[in-house]
């Protein structure tokens, strides 16, 4: 069982990563994570080099909610596309409508697969003359079928994570910080030619006002690594990646780590800020489009109460079982979960759609213990769909006039 704050933090007993960095890895750890090796815990695998926590993680998750905090973003990939084509280039193979992309302005946008699954995330700002994007999920993967996907376009690819670095806040970063390029996300507002699979929020054009994610405005802002040299922890006031984990989660918020090999944009509601439903055609679009207007997606996004009485929590990846007609089933997985400093023990879990929004929730521990949770529901289990009559030419049809 792994401590529900810190699930990603590398155990007490091994080596210090300090002293097994490779040189790659070294190079893209920023200043500031270099001299935090005796407060910070760092992560495990690719958060390896991502401060989890520095000792006080309540704390410092209250600190990041009052808008003080700053959060160390190291794992993320600094992407930047650059040539006139750009922005109509990208248009055409993700998700999101980029090609009037003004500058500043924050979007994001996904690559599917041809049966609309998620394959890459792409956090995307213009500043007029590049296109810069903040990727965390299957970079290398993402970045090979973007150069694929050039062709004759006059686009230029660039990874530049060795010499740029993410940092994280709510609202606002510190003035203090050498901030090439801000996004600012999106959530929870729900984008022009969106549409949201909240319950909060069904049938609205803007995000319900009892939504979470309204509460936390995330901002990303992209530093150059040379510019950092001078600057230290003390200028700041840091906040680990758990204490962002805990506010996303808290805003129900989709990351990672609820996507997998099937995940489907409908399940996670992220229409409403990653896909716009009226642009032209993309790889997946079919797929996209077949789901929103005929059927439901197979899954549904969950928000989790857990129960905090037994001091643990399930690890991330726990199957979800349920009661299902008089017998206990696996009905899904939890794929997030924290202990936040005003909720307690919180998750979200991705789990069938039709299963009852009041249907209560186990997970089983390694030791054999179980703990229950609660659902609250952000995806609705059944979306009903417009069904507008088409127009009729009064010319050639002179039926009944009030049909």
């Amino acid at each position: 069982m792994t401590d529900p704050v810190s699930p990603n933090a590398v155990p007490s007993d091994s080596p210090s990563p300090e002293n097994t960095d490779t040189p790659a890895e070294a190079v893209r750890r920023s200043s500031l994570a270099r001299g935090l090796s005796s407060t910070a815990v760092l992560g495990a695998g690719e958060l390896s080099q991502t401060p989890i926590h520095y000792g006080a993680s309540l704390r410092e998750q209250r600190v990041l909610e009052d808008k003080d905090g700053l959060v160390d973003l190291a794992h993320l990939r600094v992407l930047r596309l650059s040539g006139p084509d750009r922005l109509t280039w990208l248009n055409s193979i993700t998700t999101q409508k980029i090609d009037a992309l003004a500058p500043g302005v924050s979007t994001e946008a996904l690559v599917l697969d041809p049966n609309g699954r998620i394959q890459g995330w792409l956090k995307v700002v213009d500043d007029g003359e590049a296109l810069w994007a903040i990727s965390e999920l299957a970079t290398d993967e993402t970045l090979d079928f973007l150069r694929k996907m050039v062709f004759m376009m006059r686009v230029e690819i660039d990874d530049l994570s060795d010499d740029y670095q993410c940092f994280g806040a709510v609202t606002a970063l510190p003035e203090k910080l050498p901030v090439t390029q801000l996004w600012s996300d999106p959530w929870p507002h729900i984008g022009p030619g969106s549409a949201s699979y909240a319950q909060v929020d069904l049938g609205q054009s803007v995000a319900g006002t009892e939504h979470p994610g309204l509460e936390t405005p995330f901002v990303i802002g992209i530093v150059k690594r040379s510019e950092l040299q001078g600057l230290s922890v003390r200028d700041f006031d840091m906040a680990g990646f758990d204490a962002w984990e805990a506010l996303r989660i808290a805003a129900w918020r989709p990351g990672r780590n609820e996507v997998d090999h099937k995940a489907l944009v409908g399940e996670l509601d992220l229409l409403r800020t990653a896909v716009h439903l009226a642009k032209g055609c993309y790889r997946g679009q079919e797929a996209v489009a077949r789901v929103h207007n005929l059927g439901q997606p197979p899954r549904r996004l969950a928000f989790v109460h857990l129960d905090g009485s037994g001091h643990i929590a399930p690890d991330p990846g726990t199957e979800a079982l349920a009661e299902v007609r008089g017998s206990e089933r696996g009905v899904g997985t939890l794929t997030s979960v924290t202990v936040h400093w005003e909720l307690g023990p919180i998750g979200l879990a991705v789990v069938k759609r039709n299963l009852s929004p009041e249907a209560q929730l186990s997970f089983e521990m390694s030791d054999g213990d179980r703990v229950v949770g609660a659902q609250e529901t952000i995806v609705v289990p059944v979306r009903e769909h417009e069904r507008v009559l088409p127009a009729r030419n009064k010319d050639v049809d002179a039926r009944n006039q009030h049909r």
